[in-house]
């Protein structure tokens, strides 16, 4: 069932502010308090999920899923089951204390290969020791935009490795710098204190994240739905969780920390693609962690979406 008046103060104000409060109206429609069955079937299909949590302290944390196709799933259209059985995810990744404070999630399913997405926010109860259920309070499906696309796969479960001790700090080190400065993918959660959690992607060309020293980031923010549903929740609660995946070592770095943004800068490079609006990022914490086995992927294409300045001003292609 579509939901009525779905947005929330801070994501009102962003569409007001740049004047795309009737576009947010119109594309609201997709957004639904269930899961259809083609839905269902695409989420049941992946082998990767992103997902946003809060912790005790309201830190908020994006995390990356990683399992057998069908680790995720449906159990009719209002409820997804996350079976950890399946799961191939860092026992000691700060989701799982999270969600002993906080229910609140916002997933990200996404296939790098289709470019198809598809965005669910909801609570979280714990099942079983090996299992919990994400009641669904709101889902839709996202364009393609800014997507890479990249053909991969984890692989068979009697393959997986030891997980490593994730590693914590506060300041970036040069290797982690590298890292962002040469990515073209990441994923960002955010929150809202009464509107729950959600998780979103963000693409452009390498080099479209500005490291600006060891404890501050700098991205773009191009034309997207409208909906302004992450830089909203910035308005209202400043806060956000990176997460950033090292396709080449099998890597994964989450950075938790506060968020602003930056309206009508100048913007000669064209970066943001017209829109001259960025944000900013600051690091809190950081925590590093080696995947249990190795990605098997190659990189296709970058996004068509990508603007055209921006893409010229980026770092070359790997």
């Amino acid at each position: 069932m579509t939901i009525d008046n779905p947005y929330h103060e801070g994501e009102l104000a962003v569409q007001q502010r740049v004047n795309e409060t009737q576009t947010a109206d119109k594309n609201s429609r997709i957004i639904t308090d269930r899961l259809s069955e083609k839905a269902s079937l695409f989420i049941k299909q992946q082998p990767m999920a992103i997902i946003g949590s809060l912790d005790r302290d309201g830190r908020v944390w994006a995390s990356a899923l990683f399992g057998e196709p069908g680790f995720l799933r449906t159990s009719e259209d209002r409820t997804l089951v996350l079976d950890l059985s399946q799961s191939r995810t860092d026992a000691a990744d700060p989701l799982w204390r999270n969600l002993e404070d906080s229910p609140n999630v916002g997933l990200l399913v996404i296939d790098l290969t289709s470019r198809r997405r598809l965005r669910v926010n909801g609570r979280a109860r714990r099942l079983s020791e090996s299992s919990y259920a994400i009641d669904v309070e709101r889902a839709y499906p996202n364009c393609p935009k800014y997507i890479q696309r990249r053909q991969w796969q984890i692989p068979a479960a009697g393959t997986a490795g030891t997980v490593a001790v994730g590693r914590c700090g506060e300041a970036l080190t040069q290797t982690q710098r590298n890292l962002i400065a040469g990515a073209d993918t990441f994923f960002v959660a955010s929150a809202h204190p009464k509107h729950g959690v959600d998780a979103s992607h963000r693409g452009g060309r390498s080099g479209f994240v500005r490291v600006l020293d060891e404890q501050h980031l700098r991205i773009p923010d191009y034309v997207g739905n409208s909906m302004f549903n992450t830089l909203g929740n910035f308005i209202s609660y400043p806060r956000a969780g990176l997460v950033f995946i090292d396709f080449e070592n099998s890597r994964i770095l989450q950075l938790t920390g506060r968020a602003e943004i930056l309206w009508e800068l100048d913007d000669p490079a064209e970066e943001t693609g017209g829109t001259r609006r960025f944000w900013q990022f600051e690091i809190e914490a950081w925590r590093n962690s080696i995947l249990p086995f190795r990605l098997d992927w190659e990189f296709l294409d970058y996004s068509p979406f990508i603007p055209t300045q921006a893409a010229q001003t980026g770092a070359p292609d790997r």
